[in-house]
């Protein structure tokens, strides 16, 4: 590639020491174009825009060629006069921008000015962009007073003042009267006498000093009479013509009207303007072939210059050598990008079958794990209600709590896995949020008083009662949050505070913070606390922990769009705050809450199968249902099942999917086969989103893991015959 850059760089010299060759007019000396400078100039000042114009072409054809700058400023500057009298303010504005761009590259000083102080009179007066202009009059000013020329300064100041008056800002522009009226007499000439008494009749109108305003307005007047600028004079009249007008004096108002008009006639008369509008076309066209020549002559000097060069030729040649090179260098690239794709394909579907084995294997372990803590867990509730004198044995107490905790423990590795492959969706259910933090509260007792804690909640009381959004996952955050806190404090208070924080439409966004007095976290590991597995300041005698739990935290906030953050010391104690949105309809809410209701006061004996191959779990599914007067039959695997479906009828299937012989899935599919349309719920440990696609599509009508409350299963058990009934009902 330095290769190719050198032979391009050489490719430009040659273009830049080619012979440039342009067309150019008949050359005629500086003091010769000056001339028709000047006559353009008096042309223009006596209103002959015609002469002025076709003038101005001339000479600007000349300093062109001439290449003099400052002439070519000068023609610029006159032919934008006559398009501004001529009320063509855009044409007027591109020439007078023409003029300053030759303009700078001189070091005439007095042009600027004039050219400044023009685009200025243009702004102000006619395109009616005050703060542009006044920036342009300013320039001007400073151009004035570096080439030490205060007339011109003079000049500009009543520009600027009349500039204020004709806008209506008298006392802005008061301070520049005041610096024309004292610089009168060493400055001042009659073309500015008549404006400047002008301008104080208008700043004595606007004080109400009628007769100073009078005698100032006639002074104006007389001025013009005697002087060649008729423009002055017509504005002298005009202004006149209001003041008189605004103190009654109509009639006199209306002859100053009329004199206003026949001099403005008199300057632009419609002949003139004809004639005008045609010279300013020639000009135009002038303008655009000067530029088409200048691109035409580049053209031929170029053409010209790599005509006799031969060595185009051997750089052609060099080119597509290096080009050749190129591609075959682009083709090697491309082989060898293939090649390395292949090989990040390769290792992608790696990293996938990885990912594929550790679901496997966590949705395995998780299964295993909850069958038997399905058992624990069920057979220490019967002990614990059947023997009622066991309730404060500390040893049953244990074995339920170890039971308990390996279940969370199970259940957190199962979360972050299913967070980390994006499968958590968040639900939307109706709660009530006191409701459901005192709950929290009450089964986090145990931990509490443990380490004779205090849990301690205060919720604004600008929440609404009944709020829509997954209050599982919430509750899921605040338990892992307290729980934390109660572990790390000893004797002293974990703090929830719920507030309002702001509502937008129907989202009402609450803000949490779980605060409590305990130990506190250092800060060199606030950063990383959030990460798995992480555990710190922690000993041999702390509570035990996963460090799982602050790390799902994080994962679950991020599914609600929000963040956490932690302020925490050293033996202060830690507090960690966080938004979550939440909805509030109360018609939506009416309509979730009929949707989920299910009336458990029915007093209708149910007959139950329970189909399921662990004889322990037989034992405690069966002691819930028949603990609610249900009539239970168990059966060991799906055969069983089909046999005494052909003898029995049931109300209601409970079916263990993991079994041997023929699995849940399959006991279904021939169930449903025989046209038995019983509701059967999946009672599985495998988790739900797993199963779910395929019970649906074997017939199943619900699932519930293991363990369970028993109040769910009642509710779906009462639901589904119900709705069963309901069917049977209207197909009659």
């Amino acid at each position: 590639m330095p290769q190719m850059r050198n032979f391009l760089l050489m490719f430009l010299l040659l273009n830049c020491f080619a012979n440039s060759a342009s067309a150019q007019s008949e050359s005629m000396s500086d003091e010769k174009i000056t001339a028709l400078v000047k006559k353009a100039w008096n042309d223009y000042k006596k209103a002959n825009f015609e002469k002025s114009l076709i003038t101005s072409r001339v000479a600007l054809n000349y300093a062109t060629a001439a290449k003099n700058n400052y002439l070519i400023a000068k023609s610029y500057k006159i032919i934008a006069g006559n398009y501004s009298e001529l009320s063509e303010f855009d044409k007027a504005i591109f020439f007078y921008n023409k003029g300053l761009f030759y303009a700078n590259k001189t070091n005439n000083d007095s042009i600027k000015y004039s050219l400044y102080n023009n685009l200025g009179n243009i702004y102000c007066f006619e395109k009616k962009q005050f703060d542009k202009g006044i920036s342009y009059y300013k320039k001007s000013i400073a151009y004035g007073l570096k080439i030490n020329d205060m007339s011109q300064v003079y000049f500009t100041n009543v520009n600027i003042a009349w500039a204020y008056f004709d806008i209506g800002k008298y006392e802005e522009g008061y301070p520049y009267l005041k610096f024309v009226g004292n610089n009168i007499q060493k400055y001042g000439d009659r073309s500015t006498g008549i404006v400047v008494n002008m301008l104080n009749g208008m700043y004595m109108s606007h004080k109400n000093e009628n007769v100073s305003a009078n005698d100032f307005f006639k002074k104006a007047i007389r001025a013009g009479k005697n002087s060649e600028e008729k423009s002055d004079l017509a504005f002298a009249h005009l202004e006149y013509s209001k003041f008189l007008n605004k103190n009654e004096r109509h009639k006199e108002a209306y002859e100053n009207l009329a004199l206003y008009d026949k001099i403005t006639d008199e300057l632009y008369n419609q002949e003139k303007l004809k004639k005008a509008s045609s010279a300013g076309f020639s000009l135009e066209l002038d303008e655009y072939k000067r530029q088409i020549d200048k691109i035409e002559n580049e053209k031929d000097s170029q053409y010209q210059s790599l005509k006799k060069s031969r060595i185009i030729v051997v750089l052609f040649i060099l080119i597509s050598l290096i080009l050749l090179f190129l591609i075959i260098t682009l083709v090697k690239n491309i082989k060898f990008k293939k090649k390395h794709n292949l090989e990040l394909l390769q290792a992608k579907e790696i990293a996938e079958e990885a990912s594929l084995l550790k679901t496997q294997f966590i949705s395995t372990i998780s299964h295993e794990l909850r069958t038997p803590l399905y058992g624990v867990v069920g057979i220490t509730n019967m002990l614990l209600e059947e023997h009622k004198e066991l309730s404060r044995s500390q040893h049953l107490s244990s074995l339920k709590f170890s039971a308990r905790y390996l279940l969370s423990l199970v259940n957190d590795i199962l979360q972050i896995n299913k967070i980390e492959e994006n499968k958590v969706v968040l639900e939307n259910l109706t709660f009530n949020i006191s409701d459901e933090i005192t709950m929290i509260k009450n089964s986090l007792s145990f931990l509490s008083q443990k380490n004779n804690n205090k849990i301690s909640i205060t919720i604004d009381p600008e929440i609404p009662e009944y709020l829509i959004g997954d209050k599982l996952r919430l509750a899921q955050i605040l338990m892992n949050l307290v729980s934390n806190a109660l572990k790390f404090t000893k004797d002293g208070e974990v703090e929830i505070i719920v507030k309002l924080q702001k509502v937008e439409g129907k989202i009402y966004f609450l803000d949490f913070l779980i605060k409590d007095n305990g130990v506190g976290i250092a800060i060199v590991d606030q950063g990383k606390i959030f990460e798995k597995f992480v555990q710190v300041g922690r000993n041999d005698e702390d509570y035990q922990g996963t460090g799982l739990g602050l790390s799902i935290v994080k994962r679950l906030l991020g599914l609600f769009g929000s963040t956490i953050s932690l302020e925490s010391n050293v033996g202060e104690g830690t507090s960690f705050l966080f938004v979550i949105p939440f909805e509030y309809d109360p018609q939506r809410t009416k309509n979730i809450i009929d949707e989920i209701e299910v009336d458990l006061t029915s007093h209708e004996v149910y007959r139950i199968l329970i189909v399921e191959d662990n004889l322990i779990n037989q034992l405690v599914t069966k002691k819930i249902i028949e603990k609610n007067n249900y009539i239970c039959k168990v059966v060991d695997d799906g055969f069983g099942a089909l046999d005494i479906l052909e003898k029995e009828d049931f109300d209601l299937i409970l079916m263990d999917i993991n079994m041997p012989l023929m699995n849940g899935f399959e006991t279904t599919k021939r169930i449903r086969l025989k046209g038995i349309r019983t509701p059967i719920v999946a009672l599985t440990a495998f988790d739900k989103d797993e199963i779910t696609d395929e019970a649906i599509s074997s017939g199943i009508n619900d699932i519930i893991i293991k363990p369970f409350e028993p109040i769910k299963l009642f509710k779906i058990i009462s639901y589904l015959i119900n709705e069963a009934k309901n069917e049977l009902s209207i197909n009659k």
